[in-house]
Order: structure tokens, then sequence, then C-alpha cells
């Protein structure tokens, strides 16, 4: 059965961080439509002055941070002491567990786009260990197909395989078209969110803007279609079905957990693993 489009969310400008100028498209309203994806903000600049000022240092609990750069670079810092910079096609994988503090600086670049997923951990895998992982562009692989290319940030490809997320399942491509279709087999249980990107493309019949993210139906396959160039993004995971409470940068599983996570916060316990920067 062909999967079809279930809800669909266009972004909306705001400014996040120290001032950076941003699209956000999925957030607290979202969680239950969109889960296992809490947060979906999307980066598209050719201004410096729109994102230079970045992220300083912040924290998280709960959920995993995926950051997807095509063009332009993103510097990362963290608690842990990791410090690296990812450039144009390349990924920033933050599992933020039990607690970790980052920053992310934003150099100034023709163009910054890309874009950055919050990703839930299940409720028992709220407390893990906190881990940076960085997938630079010789650990994506290329794969050609009818119309264009499909780049493996995660996952896998028919035969071809990627980084392999361990807490959830998750399906992650980057897909460029030029004009035509492209069809993907998916397991009929699997959670599916596409973004455009860049371009319009068209699902069951139905037609999709830029920087708009859909929900599509259970299904065997989808049908992505393309009347001229587009980037869509497919990712596609678990529903998780588990309660969310969310309070700023923290996600956990219950009220008394978010208390909690603050609480450790003003009393310098948030930190269960660190290494100081």
């Amino acid at each position: 059965m062909e999967r079809k489009i279930k809800s669909k969310i266009t972004g909306y400008r705001t400014v996040d961080g120290a001032g950076v100028s941003l699209v956000r498209v999925l957030g607290n309203k979202t969680v239950s439509e969109f889960d296992p994806i809490l947060m979906l903000d999307s980066f598209d600049s050719e201004d410096p002055k729109d994102y230079i000022a970045g992220f300083p240092d912040h924290p998280h609990r709960g959920i995993e941070t995926i950051s997807y750069v095509y063009e332009g670079s993103m510097t990362h810092k963290d608690s842990l002491g990791n410090e690296d910079t990812i450039n144009s096609g390349e990924v920033q994988w933050m599992t933020a567990g039990s607690g970790i503090i980052h920053a992310e600086s934003l150099p100034a670049s023709k163009r910054l786009l890309g874009v950055q997923l919050w990703l839930n951990l299940p409720e028992k895998d709220k407390m893990c260990d906190p881990e940076y992982l960085a997938i630079k562009n010789e650990n994506i692989k290329e794969i050609e197909i009818p119309a264009g290319k499909l780049r493996l940030l995660a996952g896998t490809y028919l035969e071809h395989k990627g980084y392999q997320s361990k807490y959830l399942p998750l399906d992650y491509y980057d897909i460029h078209l030029k004009s035509g279709e492209i069809k993907i087999d998916t397991a009929e249980e699997s959670s599916i969110m596409l973004f455009t990107l860049l371009g319009e493309i068209m699902v069951g019949g139905e037609k999709i803007e830029e920087k708009t993210a859909v929900k599509i139906t259970s299904g065997n396959y989808v049908k992505i279609e393309a009347e001229g160039e587009a980037q869509v993004l497919f990712v596609s995971s678990k529903k998780l079905d588990e309660p969310v409470f969310w309070g700023g940068p923290i996600v956990m599983s219950s009220r008394e957990d978010l208390y909690q996570a603050y609480i450790d916060l003003e009393t310098g316990q948030f930190l269960k693993k660190k290494i100081d920067y």
C-alpha cells in the first residue's frame, strides 16, 4: 500500500541561541504526530549576520541532537571535552543522555544550509551516557538513483549501510532529485517524516512546498516525485508512544524527572559524566 500525506507543517522564521535566525518547523505542538522526532530547525542563509552569534553553552538531557550541514560549517564543544567541526555534507550526532552541556558555533560561509533534528530517547535510555559522534563525508555513501542521488546519512538503504543508531532505528537520507521520482520500500510499522529542504515535491498526488515537514501514513512504500530540482530529507524511525515532558532543552518521560533535571542544574549535579572545559 502506498503511503500518503497525513499531516503537513510549514516552518516559520524565528530566532534562537544568541541571535540565530532559523526556520522552526517542528516543536512541542507536533510531538505526538511526528513521534519520535521532537524538533526540526532549518538553517538557510547567505548572510553570516543571521547565524554567526551561534548557540552558547546550554544543557540537554533525554534526547539526541542530529545536525546536518549540507553547506557551511558547525563547530561543537561539550562538557565531555569534545571539540570538532563538521563541514559541508557532514553530520553531528550528539547523545545528551543523562546530561551534557555544549555550544555550537557557526563560522561565516558562502551559505549555511542544513537542519537540526531532536530525536527522543526511549524512557529506558534517558539516562544513558552522553556521547558525541561526527559522521564525516568519507563515511557517507552517495548512491546514484535514476532521478538523481541519495546520500545515506544513517541507517540502511537497499544493500547499503551507514551509521547505525544505538537507541532507536533511524534511516536518514538526503535525496536529490532532478526531474523524476524515487520509490522507497518501507516497513509498515515505521514512522516516516519527509522535509523539503529545497524545492517542491509531490507525494500521493499532493504538492509539498519548500521548508515543509510531512508525516505520512502507514504503508509498504512511498513515492516522491519532483518536476524540477528538489532536495528532500527522509527520516524513518520507530514511534515510541511514551509520555513526553518537555521543558526548554530537556525532555523526560515524567514530570518528576523533568523537575529533577532542573534541580540538578541548580545544585551542580546535572553532569553525571564530564570533563571540565
